[in-house]
C-alpha cells in the first residue's frame, strides 16, 4: 500500500520554518515544515542531522510547540505524527 493511501487525513502543503527541540542537552535542529495536518507532518531536515524518536516541534508562526513522534525517515525528510503540544521550552530563544 502506497504511503499516501495509509493516510487518514490529508496533509496540507505549506513552507514553514521550525525547530527540532530535543532533551538532549537541550539541542535544537532547524527544519522545514513541507506539508501538514492535525495528526502529523513531514518535516526537511538537515541530510546529516540527528533527530531522536520523540522530539518537540515548535512552529513559531503557529505559536505551537507539538509533542512529535517519527513514523518514518528518508534522506532528508521526516514523516511525524503529533501526540500533543506543550508550551515553548523556557531554553529556545524564539
Amino acid at each position: 500500500m502506497a504511503e499516501d493511501e495509509q493516510r487518514r487525513q490529508r496533509r496540507q502543503r505549506v513552507f514553514k520554518g521550525a525547530t527540532i527541540l530535543t532533551g538532549m542537552t537541550h539541542s535544537e535542529v532547524t527544519c522545514t515544515v513541507r506539508n501538514m495536518h492535525a495528526g502529523g507532518a513531514e518535516l526537511k531536515v538537515s541530510i546529516d542531522a540527528r533527530v531522536p524518536d520523540e522530539f518537540l516541534l515548535y512552529v513559531p508562526t503557529d505559536g505551537i510547540a507539538y509533542k512529535a513522534v517519527v513514523r518514518w525517515r528518508r534522506e532528508d525528510r521526516i514523516g511525524n505524527m503529533f501526540t500533543g503540544t506543550a508550551p515553548k521550552p523556557h531554553w529556545h530563544y524564539g
